[in-house]
């Protein structure tokens, strides 16, 4: 899979066409796949390549940034996700002020045309582009017709409703990690650095990883769950995490703290994966580090059962 990344003046297909899907597509839910699913069917009847342009940051935090939201996926996942599902080429358009105030027609040509050779398009039912969203589907047909690239509207799916990364931002805050999994077509993920903690689990016999949280990344709501977590060469270990600021200790800086199974790894410095699986309880206040180091071994044998 080819990145492209930068100013979109520079990306230039060289005479290669493609099928294009737009969207931000962060999560990359089962309504993205949707969109792209449709994206990649048609680039393999027209014989072209299929392609992805998105954008980063996420526009919300350049246009409105007190409304900006955590995100399900960093750029980087994006991409590996885009990639699993078919697409071969990913254009990261910087959502500066020079991409942000195009009308849609100078979007249309200077990104779609002469930046990704389109010679079809995608885009989800609630699709909006241009300065101040001016564009929506039915725009984006017009200026096919004369720019010469076919338009295809997709309706987004969901059981209850349309799906959105909305939504499923609201599921994961609230701790709903299994309906977000339902959402997202897979388990919701948060990836970051292992760094060294204050050493209190390992005193009480339950050593953790603590992570390093990129501050606008979706993290679960406060509480214990069942994960699976994975490092560089190593698959995917059964493990409870626990988010919070572990009150009975006094804390107050909210961490994320994960206990691996059975297993003991030296993880510092390493990047950790963690699937949130289904959530255990809610975090509680205990009154002394018996009870709760009891609660614990509770919480290891029911994550036991629900990780199989």
């Amino acid at each position: 899979m080819r990145v492209l990344s930068g100013s979109p003046a520079d990306w230039d297909p060289g005479g290669e066409s493609r099928a294009v899907a737009i969207g931000v597509f962060d999560g990359v839910h089962r309504g993205h796949q949707a969109v792209l699913a449709a994206m990649v069917d048609a680039s393999a009847g027209a014989g072209v390549v299929p392609a992805v342009l998105t954008f980063d940051p996420h526009p919300l935090s350049v246009v409105e940034p007190q409304r900006a939201p955590r995100l399900l996926t960093t750029i980087g996942q994006r991409v590996g996700l885009l990639g699993d599902l078919g697409v071969e080429v990913v254009a990261v358009a910087p959502f500066d002020d020079r991409v942000r105030l195009l009308a849609p027609e100078a979007f249309a040509t200077e990104l779609l045309v002469n930046g990704l050779g389109a010679v079809s398009v995608t885009v989800g039912s609630d699709f909006r582009f241009g300065n101040d969203r001016a564009g929506d589907a039915g725009t984006l047909e017009g200026l096919g017709e004369s720019l010469g690239f076919g338009v295809s509207v997709v309706s987004l799916v969901g059981d209850d409703g349309p799906l959105s990364s909305s939504r499923i931002r609201r599921l994961v805050a609230d701790g709903e990690v299994a309906a977000a999994a339902d959402a997202l077509g897979r388990p919701h993920e948060v990836v970051g650095p292992v760094v060294p903690g204050d050493g209190r689990g390992r005193g009480i016999g339950v050593p953790t990883a603590n992570l390093d949280l990129p501050p606008m990344l979706a993290v679960p709501g406060r509480g214990v769950y069942a994960v699976r977590a994975s490092t560089d060469g190593v698959e995917w270990i059964p493990a409870v995490a626990n988010i919070g600021v572990r009150p009975t200790f006094g804390g107050d800086a909210e961490r994320l703290e994960v206990h691996l199974l059975d297993t003991d790894l030296d993880l510092y410095g390493r990047a950790l994966r963690v699937r949130f699986i289904a959530r255990i309880r809610e975090e509680r206040t205990f009154d002394g580090v018996e009870s709760l180091v009891a609660q614990i071994r509770d919480d290891v044998e029911t994550a036991r059962s629900l990780l199989g």
